[in-house]
């Protein structure tokens, strides 16, 4: 188990080297320029098609714009808010929430292009079922030569959905924050009793398809940010003094080597630095990876700047904001220099120090609903990737082999799952960069004719 959790290490650092962050966010950073910050001009008007003031019933489509962003949300509003930010400051101190930040301010504008092309380009699987999501914007906007592009983005789909890393967090917040202090032994047998129960639980909502999947999160979803939000407020407020100074050195410590223990990258530490803060961030908010344009690829819209506009909002909730009070919530109370924990164990220790005799606890009820609903959403990415590849009469074989994956994450180490499915991100994101750039004057063209029509 070492010698493998060391081979796919290096595939993740192979894969995330240079040549994918200037896809990332150099590509980001054009498609920001090239629209003249379009997500931030607009942004009053994506809060409208939100709150469902524009929404059709008659549109082409399976679900609305609140359900199709709170389908993307429940898969990045998960255990990489909580766990994943944690392993960045462990890894990277205070200067790694800056590159977080730059992840996702350029992630908004990725989110806009991907998401319009996912409905501009729907196309249909072998049952007639209109479809969306970079493989078929890929064939439908590239052309029949560019399947082999669309295939290499399902096949790594089929792994990248996989929902190791949030069991995996979650499996370790029951054992550390439930039954270790309860004098309960926790080891293998623990761990496949919790992947047991998740199954039960996983099994339950996904076979029913996406309407209960996106019926489900639509309510869990505001919930479980709102109980969040609330919870670490609550713990800033105890330790407002602390708050300037930790807000200074995420931009000082950006640029400097004093608390990052990784390894030096692009010939020095600051490079490290922005890859641990790029990968953390792509993994948190998903923006040019692809996932999310197959949730927002289903949105009942006639209008694909319209999903557009509302999928750009996802970057904004997820990192902006859930990620930064996550990481000022470890910062401020001190545990990323007094502990040793990583993960959400390390987050838990924040919770614990600030909020005495139950904060754990309401930690883990937020590690619970972040982790189930993300569960429920990446096991739609995944049969949508199996549909594409060999139909839709068989996607439902993917959720046998979702579930089995449940039990191996519940059983296996952090850093193999979060390195698993790092280096499958970086791969999904070589076809989603690519095609989205070729395809990005379209959607432009498609913008200028929208906002005349609809708010000139």
């Amino acid at each position: 188990m070492n010698q493998l959790d060391r081979l796919i290490a290096e595939f993740a650092s192979l894969v995330w080297g240079l040549p994918l962050v200037i896809l990332l966010i150099g590509g980001g950073l054009y498609l920001l320029i090239s629209s003249r910050f379009l997500p931030f001009r607009y942004l009053g008007h994506s809060l409208d098609l939100l709150r469902g003031k524009y929404d059709d019933p008659n549109a082409p489509g399976e679900i609305n714009h609140f359900q199709a962003l709170s389908t993307a949300l429940s898969s990045t509003v998960g255990m990489g808010n909580i766990a994943g930010v944690a392993v960045a400051i462990a890894l990277g101190g205070p200067g790694a929430v800056f590159w977080l930040w730059i992840s996702a301010i350029v992630g908004m504008s990725t989110k806009f292009f991907t998401n319009t092309l996912a409905v501009m380009y729907r196309g249909k699987d072998t049952q007639g079922n209109i479809q969306g999501g970079v493989m078929y914007f890929i064939v439908e906007g590239l052309g029949k030569a560019w399947k082999p592009l669309a295939v290499f983005f399902a096949v790594a789909g089929l792994v990248g959905a996989l929902p190791v890393f949030n069991v995996n967090q979650l499996t370790q917040a029951i054992n550390t924050i439930l039954l270790e202090p309860q004098g309960v032994e926790t080891g293998f047998t623990t761990n496949l009793i919790i992947g047991i129960v998740l199954v039960i639980i996983t099994s339950a909502v996904i076979l029913g398809g996406l309407y209960r999947i996106s019926r489900t999160v639509s309510k869990l979803v505001p919930a479980m940010v709102a109980l969040y939000f609330i919870s670490v407020l609550a713990i800033l407020f105890v330790n407002i003094d602390e708050l300037p100074r930790y807000l200074g050195l995420i931009f000082t410590d950006a640029f400097a080597a004093e608390n990052y223990k990784g390894e030096p990258l692009f010939g020095g530490i600051v490079g490290g630095l922005m890859i641990l803060g790029i990968r953390r961030g792509a993994f948190s908010n998903e923006a040019g990876i692809g996932t999310a344009t197959m949730a927002h690829g289903a949105s009942k819209t006639s209008e694909p700047i319209r999903e557009g506009l509302v999928a750009m909002l996802g970057p904004a909730i997820d990192t902006l904001v859930i990620c930064t009070l996550t990481a000022l919530t470890i910062l401020v109370t001190g545990v990323w220099q007094s502990s040793d924990a990583n993960g959400v164990t390390l987050t838990a220790k924040a919770f614990e120090n600030s909020i005495p005799y139950f904060g754990d606890y309401l930690l883990l009820l937020c590690i619970a609903a972040f982790s189930i609903s993300s569960l429920f959403s990446y096991s739609y990415y995944g049969t949508k990737c199996l549909n594409f590849l060999i139909g839709a009469e068989r996607k439902h074989y993917y959720n046998y082999f979702y579930i089995l994956s449940i039990l191996i994450g519940a059983t296996t180490s952090l850093s193999m799952m979060i390195n698993l499915i790092d280096g499958f991100f970086a791969l999904m994101a070589i076809p989603t960069m690519i095609s989205t750039l070729i395809l990005a004057p379209r959607v432009m063209k498609a913008a200028r004719i929208y906002f005349k029509k609809h708010l000139d």
